[in-house]
């Protein structure tokens, strides 16, 4: 298959994959990726940084021949360096392998038996393992290996390219986002600080105080001096590293707007009227608002707005003494992903209407505060909503705009 690479610096390539198909991976959904690899030419060897999704290898072996011609090399690859080892960044790994059986694959210590298990005929192959400060020399083009666990697995690590001040991240700084431009100048910035927003509150959220350990690593050592170029393994390169960098730093801190995200399920529109009403009352305090019906909407873009919100509001009708079921959907996700360890608390309101007992408040609220959010108020009603309920799911509203803002 025929397809053409990327120049992206001075012996730099990108030779990755286009997936404008995929609708849902890690759980969220999306609108097409990206499996960013990149070729670097040395002058003695060659490296590929990374590689693609299995059943992706035709048109990135179409781009990496296409990098050699417009080098006017030999087709030779001397270096993977595999930076992660999930699937959609190792999943040609084994026909590149296969092409170049004498290559050099450089890994973190985690990495080497996650590959043998994904690649069984990997089991005798021989594995130079690297840990942050490592260099590799290709002939003037000098890597420093920065180990980066839990951003976002255990082997995860990051490679700087000096010569070219490139940081090849992988999946940190990425955007599941699918473009026919490669740099973040080149398109929508509000468009490419959403999507990174998502990629980080999906996927980065529970290893937050690790981002601040490895910026402050970054810093102290002055490495992050010789950034002028992160290019992740998903979606657009950054060619203003600060930008990414400084919302990841806000991110992984808890830095919040005076804002309130409605996350909400309802039977027969009574909780829907009820999240109505509280919305006008946040909104008489001019507090930014987002809200989801998870009967349509999806819960990996609410959590994208509950990131920098300093309150949720949860409201569920009461089914058979518990939450409507797509709640406990939503909760579990709240658990894996641990928005306290951003080091904010964010306060939640849990309410909604009953026929009989009750029960879901009860309930949410024990499962919310597990997953470390702080109470502000339960509130319930039964049956229909009255005017009077509706006045006071305003004022109950009202007071959570007042209080946020006073933070």
């Amino acid at each position: 298959m025929k397809s053409s690479s990327k120049k992206i610096n001075d012996g730099v390539y990108w030779v990755g994959v286009l997936d404008w198909d995929i609708r849902d991976y890690h759980g969220y959904k999306l609108d097409g990726t990206t499996y960013n690899c990149y070729l670097v030419f040395g002058k003695d060897k060659v490296a590929l940084i990374d590689n693609s999704y299995p059943g992706t290898f035709p048109s990135l072996w179409g781009k990496i021949v296409d990098a050699f011609e417009k080098e006017g090399r030999d087709l030779k690859i001397d270096v993977v360096i595999q930076n992660h080892i999930e699937i959609d960044h190792s999943g040609t790994l084994p026909q590149i392998i296969k092409k170049f059986p004498e290559l050099e694959l450089y890994c973190s210590a985690q990495a080497v038996n996650g590959l043998k298990n994904y690649f069984p005929n990997l089991e005798n192959f021989t594995f130079n393992i690297v840990k942050t400060g490592d260099t590799l020399d290709l002939g003037g083009k000098n890597f420093t290996f920065i180990s980066a666990p839990m951003l976002h697995w255990p082997d995860s690590m990051f490679s700087l390219l000096h010569e070219n001040g490139i940081l090849f991240s992988n999946d940190a700084f990425g955007q599941h986002l699918c473009l026919s431009e490669r740099f973040s100048d080149e398109t929508s910035q509000d468009l490419l600080i959403r999507h990174a927003k998502k990629f980080y509150a999906n996927l980065v959220t529970p290893s937050s105080s690790m981002v601040i350990n490895k910026l402050k690593e970054l810093v102290s050592t002055g490495l992050v001096n010789d950034v002028k170029i992160i290019a992740p393994s998903h979606g657009q390169i950054w060619r203003d590293p600060s930008l990414i960098i400084n919302a990841y730093s806000d991110w992984a801190s808890g830095v919040c707007k005076d804002k309130v995200t409605f996350i909400y399920d309802t039977m027969h529109h009574s909780t829907q009227k009820m999240v109505n009403a509280m919305i006008e009352g946040v909104l008489s305090e001019d507090v930014e608002v987002k809200s989801y019906f998870l009967h349509e909407d999806e819960r990996s873009a609410a959590v994208t707005d509950v990131l920098d919100s300093k309150a949720v509001c949860i409201g569920s009708p009461t089914m058979m003494n518990n939450p409507y079921p797509s709640l406990g959907d939503l909760i579990y996700y709240f658990n894996c992903l641990s928005f306290s360890k951003t080091g904010k608390t964010k306060k939640a309101v849990v309410f909604g209407s009953k026929g009989w007992g009750g029960g879901a408040n009860k309930k949410l609220s024990a499962d919310l505060k597990e997953a470390g959010f702080e109470i502000f108020e339960e509130y319930d009603t039964l049956n229909i909503p009255s005017d009077e309920i509706l006045n006071e799911c305003f004022e109950i509203g009202k007071k959570l705009g007042q209080t946020i803002k006073s933070e």
